[in-house]
């Protein structure tokens, strides 16, 4: 399967489709995600990736898949939840012969090798990841439909948090699966201690206005962004996604029934990028819109 890459942090390559979908808007990082639909008899040469492909077949019918990729050939049908992998800086080419569907990752190779070194305690000199024409992994499509679902939601920073959680879970299943060496990844139970769970409470409150990473949050608790977001979970029974945007909407309350400031203000206040995703996400977690919690 092709891609289109336009994002500063994985260079451009090469290609002869528009995406329908893409996070280039959004400003996602670690990762480039886009959705395309290719019609038949459409061929692809690309150069060779820097990041390592992901790619996740949505075509509602089966359909033939003619790939190269570096000296390896496949030739066959390609189904709806099917997956292809292919490692960083192997030129490929894609051709197909029906109606085309699909949501593609790429995940930097520097990334890629930051989660080695720091959750599944591998050399990431030692890097390499297996090339997969067409597999079957529901772990692996699972997270990958959550970042398709999250790029259609289009909350573009505000979301920053869960998608950075999400490619360092993307990340883990290719080390854990299909890297050539196989890696141990470690595990930490008990979650994190009082006084980390208050540090992290702190920062977030004093940064709700602010994209705030997970690297940062990871940083203050010391410890890996991957191993950061289990053990945050077990402590508070949430993700830390969900804390944030539960804390940004608990300060929205105070503000819309403690301050006279305009909506939309009071969503820029509270970290969200617009008044229109603020109403949604302020709907969603307490069934009323702002204007209508504010009169009550």
């Amino acid at each position: 399967m092709t891609r289109a890459s336009r994002k500063t942090s994985i260079p451009k390559q090469h290609s002869t489709l528009t995406p329908i979908a893409s996070s280039e808007s959004l400003g996602w990082q670690p990762l480039l995600a886009e959705e395309f639909q290719q019609h038949p008899g459409g061929t692809d040469i690309l150069e060779p990736w820097e990041g390592h492909s992901i790619a996740l077949c949505l075509a509602p019918r089966p359909h033939r898949i003619h790939q190269v990729v570096g000296d390896l050939r496949y030739t066959g049908l390609y189904a709806k939840g099917d997956i292809s992998i292919t490692p960083a800086n192997i030129p490929a080419s894609y051709r197909t012969e029906g109606e085309d569907h699909y949501f593609h990752v790429q995940i930097p190779t520097q990334f890629l090798q930051t989660v080695a070194e720091s959750a599944a305690e591998l050399d990431p000199a030692r890097l390499s990841l297996r090339n997969e024409f067409r597999i079957r992994d529901p772990q692996l499509e699972q997270v990958l439909r959550l970042l398709r679902a999250e790029l259609h939601k289009g909350d573009g920073w505000v979301g920053q948090l869960y998608v950075e959680s999400l490619a360092n879970v993307l990340a883990v299943n290719l080390l854990r699966d299909y890297s050539a060496i196989k890696p141990r990844v470690a595990d930490y139970e008990g979650g994190l201690g009082d006084r980390k769970i208050m540090q992290i409470a702190d920062y977030i409150h004093a940064h709700l206005n602010q994209s705030i990473k997970l690297a940062d949050l990871a940083e203050v608790a010391g410890i890996s962004q991957f191993h950061f977001s289990r053990l945050f979970k077990q402590s508070m029974g949430m993700t830390p996604h969900q804390y944030l945007t539960q804390q940004r909407i608990e300060q929205a309350k105070q503000l819309l029934k403690g301050t006279k400031g305009a909506i939309a203000e009071i969503a820029l206040q509270c970290g969200f990028n617009s008044q229109s995703h603020f109403s949604k996400h302020f709907r969603d977690t307490t069934g009323m819109t702002p204007r209508d919690y504010r009169k009550s």
